[in-house]
């Protein structure tokens, strides 16, 4: 029987170097994948309204948990499209704090840190500024075309963007059993 994604995923010794993600949408993508938690595999949960789409990767960090009921959020830059489904290792360069319908649903930003074209990327400064942008208007825009409430605030650096991925790892590691039992 093959693992669950979200708990049977170890996270690396040192979060800072890298972490990993679970990818579930590629980048250009439209269709909004999303973890079936009871059984570990990917559902599409909807089509995104209008002409927006995934402007990176996004899935993310096993063994992580967070006050919307979900594991980390990640949203990873690749010069490559990815597959949703994959595993990869992902280092932060930073955080988009937002709210939505569900309360606090922040975004880690991170890089590929097997994309040699990234391997200088460090935090969100090394980013170009066109690239933040587009990451936190995706987010307006989609929940906008939806007709939900969403506030996406500046996203942070790199340091911000550990203390979120330490605080949800620790919550995680709290709520374990908890966690592994619940449909």
């Amino acid at each position: 029987m093959r693992g669950h994604p979200w708990h049977d995923v170890p996270l690396s010794d040192d979060l800072a170097d890298w972490f990993p993600v679970f990818v579930e949408i590629n980048r250009g993508c439209r269709v909004k994948y999303e973890l079936d938690k009871p059984t570990g595999l990917l559902r599409v949960d909807r089509i995104l309204y209008g002409a927006v789409y995934y402007p990176a990767s996004y899935g993310f960090v096993p063994r992580t948990y967070c006050a919307d009921g979900d594991p980390l959020d990640v949203l990873v830059v690749c010069k490559e499209d990815l597959v949703p489904g994959v595993l990869l290792r992902a280092r932060a360069v930073g955080v988009m704090p937002m709210r939505d319908e569900k309360g606090q649903d922040d975004k880690l930003i991170a890089v590929h840190v097997d994309d040699p074209f990234l391997a200088g990327v460090r935090d969100l400064s090394d980013l170009s500024v066109a690239e933040v942008l587009e990451l936190r208007r995706f987010f307006q825009d989609y929940k906008a075309l939806e007709g939900k409430e969403v506030t996406v605030e500046t996203p942070h650096g790199r340091e911000a963007a550990l203390a979120v991925l330490r605080e949800a790892a620790d919550l995680y590691q709290r709520r374990r059993e908890e966690l592994r039992q619940s449909p």
